[in-house]
């Protein structure tokens, strides 16, 4: 088998040696094609001929190829003598094909295997020039010369480069065969002791530079001047929509003029201006999450691939929106807008009514037709409406009539759409057509004007691109063909991979329909192998044409220039960040991370210990001061780096380590006096546990530098110890750090009272109470008459002190429901959690944030929420928040015991996540105890047509009926009480009307999951008179009528006999409340009630009524479902928005 040698040990690949039939990989694999002794049994194959007739052997070991061209060619013998004797690993004479050398690598016992092995291999003495390569054909044959007929050949194909110099056959035969003797062949292969061995070679153009390729190391910027784009999962289809539209210059540039120099990376036109720069400046392939971000796309849109035509749509209607006002307003529309003349005229008067729209796209059927121009032709097909199918013309009667659809102007840039997907009304399924269909270089698009257009005008078009789509309807792959410049050549662009290609990759092989597979599964034919006929999985699905007078107008050359100027000032500053954090990560094992907390922490923080060293959420002058410093450095350059930035001279300040005590705080432990070591040996000194450097910078002042006991021995023994003090005040109520002071260890507690009173400037015998924070949990007063020592007190613990409340001033605090000391205060701060209140309705509320006790009771929460709002607080319930959806849960059900941790954690198994320390509120129009005999019926109210939707909740007695909600109608949307009895109640299923609610339906009936709308009733449809008129329901699809819109709005619609369908869409318009270009697009057909009847589209000249001929008929609107939801009837992957 083939095989690439790297070196005379090396073991190569080794296969089973018996080969039944031809085996081949697919051309972009590098492993060779090889071919085993052909076997004459099959009578059709000629004779096989004898090893010496180098003719008629390269006609054996070459397939011709047609797409394939020979640039050199040769034929060498060797000539193998004392076989025995060869060293283990040995080589030919080396010969020329063209301006290469080569020669035969050969293993006589074999390479690693009992079988001989062959290999080519290029013949330079030293490395090959830079950048060579040759891609070759080539053939071995073994035979002996004495006789000829008596041969072995295997032939493979490889693309040979300087690290892949040899390919060939490990296994080329068997040892044991060698001297053996067959029916077959009468004579070994070695006879004497000697062979010969012959190699065909054939040196193969490469037009596109990728023949063979395997693409290890491949860079696409180097080889065409292009980078590709990188696949998120499935968005190969997008990758080649983007390179289309790059490639369209004057896109590219309009793209450019759109101001974004405010906006940030959410706006998807900044976006797409990043990724069209990065196309053009960067060397690597493009990412474009940062284009789907801004889309709005998650995950699950990531991984289903959509449908290109709708994408390409919704991306011009978004951009149109982004140009309006600006120096590129309509230009979209100028570049890529035909119109089209749909028209009806009778054959006989001289009657008729014609329509102008514009187009972005034409979509052309592909099944039953071979090419582009009969595509073409069938959609200016007129059709003749007689017979049962005569056109009602008005003063006419019904009349014979032609109708029809011809274009009156195509864009300068022409997206064709092939309908590749078409629904099978057998099967009841979308299905792929790859039936062969041609497509031009160059078409003439002049004959499918109208005759009013300009036909004087040059409307020849040429090829742009080809978007290919490979694969079936389940799953595929997408890659584009693209010409950038004016009588170019064509580039592939597969995801991030650029290639050059040909025409006939870009145009023929894009076609479809039937190709034989030979044997070897290359596309060619084989002598002794059967034809395998198949139909090309990889077709065209997408063209982009180019008017050709307009060509140098839109390939317009684009440079950096065109580029905003903050695009590139952004990108080198996004560049300069990464390289910094790049060389924090490479320099990280240089620094270590220290944090400091000073007196100014001490004093802003309110809860446990000095600071809080993880809480991100505390205020920012209380949380730690955090940077890096080399760990090489001393001490006393750390003193002075903190001493420069804190604004204090280097000898003020001294550093004490924080450690990490048993009792799970964080206190100073002792003062850093050896400031020669460096800041790596002081930390593993005093290692405390933590990923960073914990420091206490005591500070004094200058005045005080001499005095005691800043600089006394800290030693273990000394009399001196730090403690650090914080007043409880309950009137704020706060817990703040004051200051730290030294006290001697037996001194009594008591000697602190006159310095607090000092500190605090309260009268000298102020009483005090004292407690010592031990940990959170502990807080524990302090007895004054005991010793510092006694009392446990050590460096670094902290003093709480209060003054002493009046009996009165409890009475007021319990009152308050405020924590009369400092002990109680702990206790609420170990419980305290800081809690989002969202408003349900965001009409009737703030966002706020509270800060509460976990053991508040529900009526505590609402009573300050209540306050909050100035709300009464029995009229509040809330709600948990659903974490993947931001909706709120159900209400929270109200106990006298239950508690604010219990709410805002569930008190059952849910596989929903919550968010955390979040809740909903409602302000109810009633208090919860009344609202307990009620039951919310939710609804949707329909105020103008179906255009604008309302949703509402009433609160309605739980035996109620559904009459009961219409007092809060009458509110709610100010409905007069004239209308009243017009107020319609219905419900939806699937998207289609389901059935009137009467007035006397009772609301327990309704379930959680049941859709209904309320409407007013019409006035037509109230006074319409039925021998004139019909009652239709109507519904929305989009493209079939199984595919309905899960949210859209049905209703009901009056049908008046002999009105011209051009008139009933003035009604229907009137009707539905939809205005402009989205009304425009809907396109409407009666829908038989079979579930699966093709709609029959209906035209302006159409009258409805006649059409309808059962009850349950259906008005269906046929267009893009741009807000389903993912229910039960969806179809197919999520639906394509771009924010």
């Amino acid at each position: 088998m083939s095989a690439h040698v790297n070196g005379a040990d090396e073991m190569s690949i080794d296969v089973e040696p018996a080969l039944d039939e031809k085996q081949a990989t697919d051309d972009d694999n590098p492993i060779a094609i090889i071919d085993p002794d052909i076997d004459l049994t099959d009578e059709s194959v000629s004779p096989k001929p004898k090893a010496d007739d180098f003719n008629a052997m390269k006609q054996l070991i070459f397939q011709e190829d047609p797409n394939l061209e020979v640039e050199h060619e040769a034929v060498s013998t060797w000539e193998i003598v004392n076989w025995r004797k060869m060293e283990r690993r040995t080589h030919s004479p080396v010969f020329m094909c063209g301006d290469s050398p080569w020669r035969i690598l050969f293993f006589p016992y074999g390479n690693n295997c009992d079988c001989a092995s062959f290999y080519l291999e290029h013949g330079f003495e030293d490395k090959p020039p830079e950048d060579w390569y040759r891609c070759v054909q080539f053939g071995l044959v073994l035979w002996n010369k004495n006789e000829p007929a008596s041969f072995v050949h295997h032939q493979a194909h490889h693309r040979f480069t300087a690290d892949e110099a040899d390919w060939g056959f490990t296994r080329f035969v068997e040892l044991r065969e060698l001297l053996a003797v067959t029916e077959k062949r009468p004579r070994p292969l070695v006879e004497d002791d000697s062979a010969q061995v012959t190699a065909y070679v054939r040196v193969m153009k490469d037009p596109t530079g990728v023949l063979w390729h395997n693409f290890i190391n491949y860079d696409s910027k180097k080889e065409t001047g292009f980078v590709g784009l990188k696949n998120q999962g499935a968005t190969c289809y997008l990758n080649s929509l983007l390179q289309s539209l790059y490639f369209t210059n004057s896109f590219r540039k309009a793209v450019y003029k759109i101001p974004t120099e405010k906006e940030t990376v959410a706006n998807s036109a900044l976006t797409l201006q990043r990724l069209f720069y990065r196309l053009q400046t960067h060397d690597d392939a493009v990412p474009t999450l940062e284009l789907t971000k801004s889309f709005g796309w998650e995950t699950q849109d990531i991984f289903a691939q959509q449908d290109v035509q709708e994408l390409n749509r919704i991306l011009m209607e978004n951009l149109e929106n982004k140009m309006k006002g600006t120096e590129v307003e309509n230009l979209l529309n100028k570049m890529f807008v035909g119109k089209t003349k749909t028209y009806i005229k009778c054959i006989n008067v001289d009657y008729g009514s014609e329509r102008i729209e514009d187009f972005w796209d034409i979509q052309l059927n592909v099944r039953g037709y071979k090419n582009l121009d009969e595509s073409f032709k069938n959609y200016i097909t007129v059709e003749t409406m007689d017979g049962e199918n005569k056109y009602f013309a008005e003063g006419h009667g019904l009349q014979d009539a032609k109708k029809g659809v011809i274009f009156e102007s195509f864009p300068d840039v022409l997206h064709l759409h092939l309908k590749r997907f078409e629904y099978d009304l057998n099967t009841y399924a979308m299905q792929k057509v790859n039936d062969h269909y041609e497509f031009p270089e160059v078409f003439d698009a002049a004959p499918y004007l109208s005759e009013e257009a300009d036909k004087d005008a040059d409307w020849e078009y040429v090829l742009h691109g080809v978007l290919v789509h490979s694969g079936d309807l389940n799953a595929g792959h997408y890659y584009a063909f693209l010409r950038p410049e004016k009588d170019g050549e064509f580039f592939k662009f597969d995801d991030d991979r650029v290639t050059r290609a040909t025409r006939r990759e870009a145009l023929d092989e894009n076609f479809g329909g039937d190709y034989s597979l030979g044997g070897n599964h290359d596309g060619v034919r084989n002598q002794v192998s059967r034809q395998l006929s198949i139909k090309r999985s990889m077709n065209a699905y997408m063209l982009v044409y180019l008017r050709r007078n307009k060509v140098d107008e839109i390939l317009v050359p684009v440079t950096e220039a065109d580029a905003p100027e903050h695009l590139p000032k952004r990108f080198e500053e996004e560049k300069q960040a990464a390289l910094q954090r790049k060389r924090d990560r490479e320099e990280q094992h240089l620094y270590l991370y220290v944090r400091i907390i000073t007196q100014t922490q001490f004093t802003a923080h309110q809860g446990f210990d000095l600071a809080s060293w993880d809480d991100k959420d505390s205020l920012p002058e209380a949380q730690p001061i955090g940077f890096r410093f080399k760990k090489a450095k001393r001490m006393g350059e750390l003193v002075e780096f903190i001493a420069k930035d804190q604004g204090y001279e280097p000898e003020q300040l001294r550093l004490w380590v924080m450690v990490n005590r048993q009792n799970k705080t964080v206190r100073p432990d002792q003062p850093l006096t050896d400031l020669d070591k460096t800041v790596e040996e002081t930390q593993l000194k005093h290692n405390s546990k933590s990923h960073d450097f914990r420091l206490w910078v005591e500070v004094t002042e200058q005045s005080k530098l001499k005095d005691m006991p800043f600089n006394k021995d800290p030693s273990p023994n000394s009399p001196w110890i730090v403690v650090f003090l914080k007043q409880y005040d309950p009137w704020q109520p706060t817990l703040l750090g004051v200051t730290h002071v030294y006290m001697r260890k037996n001194d009594k507690v008591q000697e602190i009272l006159p310095v607090i009173c000092e500190l605090m400037n309260w009268p000298p015998k102020t009483e005090i109470l004292l407690f010592e924070e031990i940990k959170p949990t502990m807080i524990e007063p302090i007895k004054p008459k005991q010793s510092f020592h006694q009392a446990e007190i050590q460096d670094g613990d902290i003093i709480c002190f209060q003054k002493t409340p009046t009996e009165k001033e409890y009475e007021i605090l319990k009152e308050k429901r405020i924590a009369k000391d400092a002990k109680e205060f702990y206790d609420y701060l170990v419980n305290l959690t800081t809690v989002r209140f969202i408003p349900k309705n965001p009409q009737y509320g703030k966002d706020f944030m509270l800060s509460l006790s976990k053991k508040n009771v529900y009526d505590e929460v609402a009573e300050r929420v209540g306050a909050q709002l100035s709300v009464p607080p029995t009229h509040l319930r809330f709600m948990l928040v659903n974490a993947q959806t931001g909706a709120p849960r159900q209400p929270i059900k109200r106990t006298p015991t239950l508690i604010l941790s219990q709410m805002i954690t569930p008190q059952y198994y849910s596989a929903t996540p919550t968010s955390h320390n979040q809740l909903y509120y409602e302000v109810l129009d009633m208090s919860l105890a009344e609202l307990e005999t009620k039951k919310p019926l939710r609804f949707i109210w329909l105020p103008e047509g179906i255009s604008k939707e309302e949703p509402a909740e009433a609160l309605v007695p739980k035996n109620g009926t559904i009459s009961d909600v219409i007092p809060y109608i009458k509110k709610r949307f100010n409905v007069s009480e004239q209308a009243v009895d017009r107020i319609r109640f219905f419900t939806s299923h699937a998207g289609k009307f389901h059935k009137e609610i009467p007035p006397n339906y009772g609301v327990v009936s309704f379930q959680e999951y049941t859709t209904l709308y309320c409407e007013l009733v019409p006035e037509e449809e109230i006074n319409c008179n039925l021998d004139v008129c019909r009652i239709i329901e109507a519904f929305h699809f989009q493209k079939e009528p199984s595919k309905t819109h899960n949210a859209g709005v049905p209703f009901k619609f009056v049908v008046k006999k002999d009105e011209r369908f051009e008139d009933t869409k003035a009604r229907l318009q009137a009707r539905t409340g939809i205005k402009g270009k989205p009304f425009e697009k809907i396109k409407f057909a009666l829908v038989k009630k079979s579930s699966f009847s093709k709609p029959i589209y209906l035209n302006d000249d159409d009258v409805l009524y006649d059409c309808v001929e059962d009850n349950e008929d259906l008005l269906g609107l046929d267009h893009v479902d741009r807000n389903g939801r993912n229910g039960w009837g969806r179809v197919g992957g999520p639906e394509i928005r771009i924010k």
